[in-house]
């Protein structure tokens, strides 16, 4: 990746957020902020998302902090850094030391894990050749021994995609056509070609760390039981005030702390396991290969491009769970998404994360219908936990994230609806047209 400058941005118009709160700045007079990555083993250099080479950002920056590889934590840093870079690299850093606990000194920097298995990736693509150019030069920069390239167009308009990747990537990735709309279909057909072990997805609007694949196969390595290993999302870019603002109404990020889920040691929490958007996120998300083909793969009524909008990952990871596999979430394995850019796309993102919730449930339920008693009991503690959310995501940023927390609350009552349209859709063999 080329080396990266920002403009300088005046200290009036980026202090409106304080130094470190891990969140871009709310306010009318955005100013865009460079994400960049910073190891505090390795003074003085910033590396842009995903990038080999040196970046020269100015403040205002978001920062994933990390020590010898290990992520620690997100700096924010506004105004006031208008001197060298390495004075904004000692203010990044001197935040990160305060805000974070670091590792003890002697603890090794990661290295290639001893358990390798052979990784089959799946890219879903959709009329978006650029990003998945840049998505599949990262992919092909991941330091990983045994892994291959599988890449679905679903349901395209042209065969830009095709040449793209017979032309630029032939001999490195794979290039397979889904005719079915559907992020689900998408999946499914790759998950068809797969050849590894373990089966990883990402999305063609993601960069791939390249130690991603190598913390995938870390996490499976903890238990044999775990069936799925979801990892840490992060933006790319924050360079529109859509951007930041969903990074402010709740991202991606899971935190930086390693989890896992058994149904054979359930938490206290008492919305599991239906609360499976705490688990992880579709766009960086892996099974074992044999484990999901067991399940039957992804449902095909869900997912981006279905009447549901979404859901497929969801419902995996519960499907997961229900059938007695352990899922992990592992924050090494870092992906690095390119949120949408205009306040249009955020708002139909809302939307559709919201539908995606209840085509979720109506497909949980659809799926195991002895899960209903288990839902209803949970459901009044669900509302309270829902409306709590709202509430703190309001506080941020009350006029953007009410609306987004409405368009939420209205996909969500869509989602049933939508859920069962494609499943109907789906028995009269519905084809694009």
């Amino acid at each position: 990746m080329s080396v990266t400058r920002r403009p300088a941005v005046s200290p009036r118009a980026a202090a409106t957020a304080p130094a470190g709160s891990g969140y871009p700045p709310a306010g009318s007079g955005y100013a865009p902020v460079a994400v960049v990555d910073v190891d505090l083993a390795r003074p003085f250099e910033f590396r842009g998302p995903a990038g080999p080479g040196p970046a020269l950002p100015a403040a205002p920056v978001l920062a994933l902090v990390r020590l010898r590889g290990r992520p620690l934590g997100l700096v924010t840093v506004t105004g006031g850094h208008e001197g060298t870079p390495e004075d904004l690299w000692r203010s990044v850093a001197g935040t990160a030391r305060r805000r974070f606990p670091l590792p003890h000194a002697g603890t090794p920097a990661r290295g290639s894990s001893p358990f390798a298995p052979s990784i089959s990736v799946i890219v879903a693509t959709h009329n978006r050749p650029e990003m998945l150019r840049e998505c599949l030069t990262s992919l092909l920069r991941v330091d990983y021994p045994d892994f291959e390239v599988i890449v679905v167009d679903n349901a395209p308009a042209d065969d830009a995609a095709e040449r793209l990747v017979r032309g630029a990537y032939g001999g490195r990735a794979r290039y397979v056509r889904e005719p079915l709309p559907g992020l689900a279909h998408a999946h499914n057909r790759g998950l068809r070609r797969a050849r590894g072990e373990i089966a990883a997805f990402t999305d063609d609007d993601t960069l791939v760390d390249p130690r991603w694949l190598a913390a995938l196969a870390e996490g499976f390595a903890r238990d044999p039981d775990i069936g799925c290993v979801t990892g840490l999302i992060i933006p790319a870019e924050l360079e529109t005030e859509a951007q930041a603002a969903l990074e402010r109404h709740g991202g991606f990020a899971k935190g930086f702390v390693p989890r896992t889920w058994s149904p054979h040691h359930p938490p206290k929490d008492p919305l599991f396991p239906f609360a499976a958007g705490r688990f992880g996120s579709g766009t960086n998300m892996a099974f074992r290969t044999d484990t999901l083909r067991a399940l039957g793969g992804f449902d095909p009524a869900t997912g981006t491009g279905t009447p549901a909008r979404g859901g497929d990952d969801l419902l995996a990871f519960f499907r997961v769970l229900t059938s007695g596999h352990t899922l992990a979430y592992q924050p090494e394995a870092i992906v690095w998404h390119r949120h949408r850019r205009t306040q249009d796309a955020l708002d139909a993102q809302a939307f559709g994360y919201g539908a995606g919730l209840g085509a979720y449930l109506t497909g949980a339920l659809v799926h195991d219908p002895l899960m209903v008693p288990a839902l209803v009991r949970r459901l009044p503690r669900g509302v309270r936990y829902a409306l709590a959310q709202a509430h703190r995501k309001a506080e941020a940023d009350i006029r953007r994230s009410r609306r987004l927390a409405r368009l939420e609350l209205c996909g969500l009552l869509y989602g049933p609806i939508g859920y069962l349209r494609s499943r109907r859709r789906n028995r009269t063999g519905h084809r694009p047209v």
